[in-house]
Order: structure tokens, then C-alpha cells, then sequence
């Protein structure tokens, strides 16, 4: 659509000056616009997430406090049984006050209609005049004469016949009530019966109107066939309405504060019995990282002074308990170590010995050649459980310490592998390594993971029943991970319970072939916690074993998930599958 405007006269033809300044306010209007919609839904944004966390923040709350989730349960209880005795108490309240001004409005109207009948007797049914002068007279004395049902308006009507002439009178010249009569309360007086309703009346000429109890009665006269007088009662229900506005802010409030009166009482109950169980926690979660002189402090006789005294108990056997296995655990951990550090020296002196006896070997009768061989093997045995036991020593003083450095896992995983060929082809065994085509860097001790890859794939090995030993090595953002799986006899869900146990075998009968201390998994497994990582295992009778190495790429980090799965792939397929 294009506008176009006439320049005033006088003003010439020429491009007005206001058109250059129009196009930068509408830039200008526009821009105004772009940064209201821009700021409206920075604050939408804003008002969502703090709902959000309003929300989240009240979830929490009530998750881990027993005071809220009772205090809560309490309000909505007390708040509903309040609400429900309101309404009733309100219900019958309003009742009982409309059904005594009703009664009172009715008695009232009872007695204007005896009263109006004598004043109207022997009036002149043919002077207009003379009835309306009546009929006002008669009004006015009842406006005179009050009642018991507070303040009202009187209306008198005269008819002559049916569908003849009707003469109103109403009080104070307020003649707006006649039209507000309804119909059916009409219907019923001029059939000759009394009759109420409630029915909302104008205040005035104005438009307001206010609750008000209508009464009609018929008025006897001495000729009801030909004329008829009907009486109304208007009683306004201001009163009623404030009293009930009174009683209902009265309710209200009386509600808020007996259900906050509640809901207080149920919240300090419950800290009364909540406190001590926090404290009883605070004091358990101390013992916990180690403070085993703590106790509860004991008031009173009651339960809770009971649970206090009852726990204390339990504090003092635990800690009993705790420092003589400490004791013990000390003892035989100085134990391993004097007597590792006391065995090095005669060992390396037996070891020289049996050096120089297997290299005179061929001198000696083939039997006593034998001899030689097994005494040097049986040493080196004994060398290599002297150096575990010390190892471990280490790990029980605390004294262990991870020398991390980048190292590529693929080409420690290759030197495991080329290190454990012979023993492989001893046992014909195939050893399949499944390896990515990048390097895998990781911040490890090489020779630590590297001494747990050994023993995992020597225990493989072994167990293995010549079948193939998998190697598979992966990684992922965090983490890297080995799996070593044989199908060998495998591992029960017990034997995988003690499998990482210090000199435990699954079966104590069977000869070991490849020579180890016992202490091979157990030292794995301090190297894995040592690096912050895994070292699990699964296991079944019949099908073989896994164990998995999961370390974190950098020093330090820590581990929410592996790269490889510790159940075999194909087992869980066939698993999925039944």
C-alpha cells in the first residue's frame, strides 16, 4: 500500500527534510522492537529455569528431609479437615441466620396484613384517589410500626378484577420495587397464598442491586371477587451479608492459623525425634572415616536416650574390635616384611650356591644333574614370592608410589604378548590380540600395568586348557581398557568372589604349571586401585573367564564407565537370544 501526502502551500515541490529524519525512526522503532522481543525472552528463559530450580530444589527437600516430608504431609491434612469443618460450620451458620430472618420477616408480614386489613376496610373502590391516599397511608403506618426482622420496605398493590386497574404504593416514593417483584411471587399471592423468595433488588435509580427476602401476602377485603389487595415486604440483607462476610474472614483466618498451629506442633514433634537419628548419623558417618572416639552425647531415660546409650555400646565393641584387628593387621604385615628382609640375604647366598651347582651340572651323574636343575627353579620360585611378598608389603604400609608417565598401551600390550609367546607355545596356545590401529596414550605406570597384563595373561594361560587366549585392548575419551578372556574351566560367581583373595586357588589339588606365589591377582589388583582404576572379573563354569583393565587416560582422573564390556559379547548376544 502506497501513501502518498501534498506538500503545504508554499513549501515548493522539493523532497521534505522530515522524510530523511522519518527512515532512521523507523530504523530505530524497529531495532526498539527487536531488543523488547530479545529481552522478553531472556526473561521467559530465566523465569523457567528458576521454576526450574525452585522445583528441583523443593523435589530435594522433600527426598531428603523427613522434618519436610512430614511438615508437608501435615499441612495438607490438618489443611483439608479445616476446610471441610469450614464449609460445614459456614453452611450451617447461614442457615440457621436466614432461617431466623425468615422466620422473622414472615411473623412480621403475619401482622401487617392483619394491620393493613383494618385500615383498608370500606375503602372506595371506584376514586382512584381515595385508594392510592389508602393504600400510602397504610404503608406508611406499617413503616411506622417496625418489626423484629430489622429494616424493610413495604409495597401495597390494588387491583380491580382480572387484567383491571392497579393502583401501587410503596415507601418513600421508591417506586423502582414494584417493577422488581418477580413474576412467580406475584403468581402465588394473587392466588391467594403467602410466599417468600430471595431475589436481588435495585438499590435506588442506580443499576446496583443488593440481596433482599421478599414476603407477599394477599390482604382480605370484603369484596374478593371484584378487588384485591396484595402486601409485599422487601427486608435487605445487608446485615445478614456483612455478618456472614464477618464470619467468613473469621473462618478463614481461624483455619490458617489453627492448620499453621498444626503443621507447627507435627514440625517440632518430629524434630524432637529427628534431631537424635541426625545426630546418631553425623556421630556414625565420623566412625566411618575413622574417628572411633566419638559418641552420642545421653539425655534422659527416654528411647532416644536408650538408642544413644545402645549405640555408644555398639561404638566401643566396634572400636575394640577395630584396633585389635589393627593391631593384628600391623603385626602381620611387620611380620611379612622382617621376615621378606630376612630371607633376602641367606636366599642370595643359596642362590649363588645353586648357581655354581647348575653350571657344574654336566659334571655331575644325570641324577644329581636333575637335582641341580629343580633346585635352581625352586629357588627362583622362592625369589619371585620373596619379591611379591615384599611388594605387597609395601602396599599394606602405604608405601606404594605411582610413577606415571604417557605410555602407549598398544606397544605395552604387544611386548606382554612377545614376553608370553614361549609360555604359550609350551601349553599350545594361541594368543589373539584385537588392538585399535592408533595409539592409546595413557598417564600409567608402565611397569606396574604391564606386571598385571603378565599375570593376567599367565593365569590365562594356565587355565586355558590350550584353548585361545583374546587380548583385546580399547579406549574411549576417559578411560582405556584391557580384557584378557580364556575358555578355559572358567569361574563360579563364589570363586569370583575370592579370586583377587591373597594365596587362595579354586582348586587347592591342582598343580600349578606356570610356578606362581599365589599373591599374583591380589598385587594386581592394589596396582589397578593404585592408578585409580578396575580390575574385574567374570566368570562360568564350562566357559572360560574374562578379566578386565580399565585405567584412566590421564593421572588422577576418574572412572564413571569402561570402553569394553566385562561380560563377553557373543555370551550376552546368546543371552539376549533365549
Amino acid at each position: 500500500m502506497t501513501a502518498t501526502r501534498t506538500p503545504p502551500a508554499g513549501t515548493g515541490t522539493g523532497p521534505s527534510p522530515g522524510g530523511g529524519r522519518r527512515r532512521p525512526l523507523r530504523l530505530e522503532l524497529v531495532r526498539a522492537r527487536r531488543g523488547l522481543r530479545r529481552r522478553a525472552r531472556l526473561a521467559r528463559r530465566r523465569l523457567r529455569r528458576g521454576s526450574r530450580g525452585v522445583v528441583a530444589r523443593a523435589l530435594q527437600a522433600w527426598r531428603s528431609s523427613l522434618q519436610v516430608r512430614i511438615g508437608a504431609i501435615t499441612m495438607v491434612v490438618a489443611g483439608t479437615v479445616v476446610v471441610i469443618v469450614s464449609l460445614v460450620l459456614f453452611s450451617q451458620i447461614r442457615d440457621q441466620l436466614l432461617s431466623v430472618k425468615r422466620q422473622a420477616a414472615i411473623d412480621q408480614a403475619q401482622a401487617g396484613v392483619s394491620y393493613a386489613q383494618s385500615q383498608v376496610a370500606g375503602i372506595a373502590t371506584g376514586d382512584a384517589s381515595s385508594v392510592r391516599s389508602t393504600l400510602t397511608r397504610t404503608v406508611t403506618q406499617l413503616l411506622q410500626r417496625g418489626g423484629a426482622a430489622g429494616d424493610f420496605d413495604v409495597v401495597m398493590v390494588y387491583r380491580t378484577g382480572e387484567g383491571g386497574q392497579e393502583i401501587p404504593a410503596v415507601s418513600r416514593s421508591r417506586t423502582f420495587i414494584v417493577d422488581a417483584l418477580p413474576d412467580d411471587l406475584r403468581a402465588d399471592v394473587d392466588a391467594g397464598s403467602q410466599s417468600y423468595k430471595y431475589e436481588q433488588v435495585p438499590v435506588g435509580t442506580r443499576d446496583d442491586r443488593q440481596s433482599s427476602l421478599l414476603v407477599g401476602a394477599p390482604v382480605p377485603t370484603e369484596t374478593p371477587g371484584t378487588e384485591q389487595i396484595e402486601l409485599y415486604y422487601v427486608f435487605p440483607l445487608t446485615q445478614e451479608a456483612e455478618s456472614l462476610s464477618l464470619i467468613r474472614s473469621t473462618v478463614v483466618i481461624s483455619g490458617i492459623a489453627l492448620t499453621l498451629f498444626v503443621v507447627g506442633i507435627g514440625v517440632l514433634v518430629t524434630r524432637l525425634v529427628v534431631d537424635p537419628v541426625r545426630r546418631a548419623a553425623g556421630t556414625a558417618q565420623r566412625l566411618a572415616e575413622g574417628q572411633l572416639e566419638e559418641r552420642m552425647t545421653v539425655k534422659g531415660e527416654d528411647d532416644l536416650a536408650r538408642l544413644a546409650t545402645s549405640f555408644n555400646a555398639m561404638a566401643d565393641s566396634l572400636q575394640r574390635q577395630i584396633t585389635q584387628l589393627e593391631g593384628l593387621s600391623q603385626l602381620q604385615q611387620r611380620f611379612t616384611s622382617d621376615v621378606s628382609h630376612e630371607l633376602r640375604t641367606p636366599l642370595t647366598t643359596v642362590q649363588m650356591a645353586a648357581d655354581v651347582l647348575h653350571e657344574a651340572r654336566g659334571d655331575f651323574p644325570p641324577h644329581v644333574a636333575r637335582s641341580a636343575e629343580l633346585l635352581r627353579a625352586e629357588l627362583d620360585r622362592f625369589e619371585a614370592l620373596l619379591t611379591d611378598l615384599l611388594e605387597i608389603s609395601r602396599y599394606d604400609a602405604g608405601a606404594a608410589v605411582l610413577e606415571s608417565e604417557a605410555t602407549d598401551l598398544r606397544s605395552l600390550v604387544d611386548r606382554v604378548v612377545d614376553g608370553m609367546s614361549a609360555l604359550a607355545r609350551r601349553h599350545e596356545c594361541e594368543l589373539v590380540v584385537n588392538r585399535p590401529d592408533e595409539q592409546v596414550i595413557a598417564e600409567v605406570d608402565a611397569r606396574r600395568v604391564e606386571r598385571v597384563l603378565r599375570n593376567l595373561v599367565g593365569n590365562a594361560i594356565e587355565h586355558g586348557a590350550g584353548r585361545p587366549v583374546e587380548i583385546t585392548l580399547a579406549a574411549n575419551r576417559t578411560a582405556a581398557a584391557v580384557t584378557v578372556r580364556d575358555h578355559g574351566v572358567g569361574l563360579s560367581s563364589a570363586d569370583a568372589q575370592h579370586v583377587f583373595d591373597r594365596f587362595w586357588r579354586a582348586d587347592p589339588s591342582r598343580v600349578r604349571t606356570v610356578g606362581g606365589s599365589g599373591l599374583g591377582l591380589s598385587i594386581s589388583l592394589e596396582d589397578a586401585r593404585l592408578h585409580g582404576g578396575w580390575l574385574q572379573v567374570w566368570g562360568q563354569p564350562g566357559a572360560g573367564a574374562q578379566f578386565r583393565l580399565t585405567v584412566p587416560l590421564t593421572a588422577g582422573g576418574e572412572l564413571t564407565s569402561s570402553p569394553l564390556p566385562l561380560r563377553p559379547v557373543h555370551l550376552r548376544r546368546s543371552w539376549s537370544t533365549r
